[in-house]
């Protein structure tokens, strides 16, 4: 095993006992964005969002009921849409 492997074990098990014991950890989770008001302010169902952005239904349902968070490819996709969903509506169509 490589130190860099095992000094990230280590450092992931230090974690751990912190929020175990109520200490600060270093990680910090930050809030995805809000894809039912993304998807309210653009007028899509569920169903209409998730086919046009190529989402499982299922995973839209879970962001938006809390089950679940975007990850980072998601987070940048969504990040796209929310900036301009017409662009990414005709990249999209057009592959």
């Amino acid at each position: 095993m490589k130190n860099e492997d095992f000094n990230g074990i280590m450092e992931g098990i230090e974690d751990a006992t912190a929020f175990v014991q109520g200490k600060h950890a270093r990680a910090h989770v930050v809030a995805g964005p809000d894809i039912k008001a993304l998807r309210k302010r653009i007028k899509m169902t569920q169903a209409v969002f998730a086919r046009t952005y190529r989402l499982p239904l299922g995973t839209v349902k879970d962001w938006e009921q809390g089950r679940r968070q975007p990850d980072a490819p998601a987070r940048a996709l969504l990040a796209v849409i929310e900036k301009n969903p017409e662009i990414v509506q005709r990249a999209l169509a057009e592959g």
